[in-house]
């Protein structure tokens, strides 16, 4: 046998294991292709009201991506329509109800999204419907989208409507 300097020894015991690491990231690899991954169930759909409130403070924290997925699994709309909705939300406008709502029965029908006496009435009038329906965050963003005020003025201009 010829004398093996130390790069051959080092090369001679290494290939073994290049070999064995090869061979196990292999099977790794292919038991994690053929297990089937965990699917998150369907989320429980939410009747209109709930959708829309829950859209509206994920708007009024400043998530408004967060509220166009919600939207989007809530309600089956594409992207184009669920980011009308969230703008609709983040301009203090109403948005149309999603077409067929899961939670809505003939039983049960979907929660307006505005007030009777919405429409065609003054920013202050409308500021108070919606404050009088709980809708303080939404009653902010319709001040800040038709005024264009700050929102700490907005705030401010809300709190000073008597309800």
């Amino acid at each position: 046998m010829p004398n093996l300097g130390p790069t051959e020894l080092l090369i001679i015991l290494a290939l073994p294991v290049v070999i064995v690491t090869l061979i196990i990231s292999v099977v790794v690899t292919s038991a994690r292709r053929r297990t089937p991954r965990r699917q998150s169930g369907p989320r429980p759909q939410l009747d209109t009201s709930h959708l829309h409130r829950q859209a509206t403070a994920l708007v009024t924290a400043g998530k408004a991506i967060a509220a166009i997925k919600l939207v989007r699994e809530q309600t089956g709309l594409d992207l184009t329509n669920a980011k009308r909705y969230v703008d609709d939300l983040r301009a203090g406008r109403t948005p149309q109800p999603p077409p067929s709502h899961h939670g809505a029965t003939a039983a049960h029908p979907p929660t307006p999204l505005s007030p009777p006496g919405y429409y065609g009435t003054d920013l202050a009038t409308r500021v108070r419907l919606l404050k009088t329906t709980g809708r303080s965050g939404q009653a902010v963003l319709l001040v800040r989208g038709e005024t264009g005020m700050s929102e700490p003025d907005a705030q401010r201009f809300v709190d000073a409507i008597q309800t």
